[in-house]
């Protein structure tokens, strides 16, 4: 029964009239467009990815704790309040 089917199924696909070049050259040009949209996304992405990475290199050294040595008690706040606030920007 499925040697049958698959007879029938290859009759079907012998007798089925070949794509002319127009229609296979328009499928190539839409599927080479669909690639290109593609690679621009990716791209996009990427760059956005480095740019964030970035970001995050240059807040993580700005957060780093500063030298004890000669800070004054408003300097120690202040790079406390920093590191709380690039933590809590990561958490989100």
């Amino acid at each position: 029964m499925a040697a049958k089917a698959k007879q029938a199924a290859l009759k079907k696909l012998k007798a089925k009239k070949p794509l002319s070049p127009e229609v296979i050259a328009e499928r190539k040009a839409a599927e080479l467009a669909r690639e290109q949209k593609q690679a621009i996304a990716s791209e996009e992405k990427r760059a956005a990815f480095e740019k964030e990475k970035a970001e995050r290199k240059t807040a993580k050294e700005k957060a780093k704790p500063k030298l004890a040595l000669g800070l004054t008690e408003t300097e120690k706040k202040a790079a406390r309040d920093e590191r709380y606030a690039a933590r809590k920007k990561r958490k989100r």
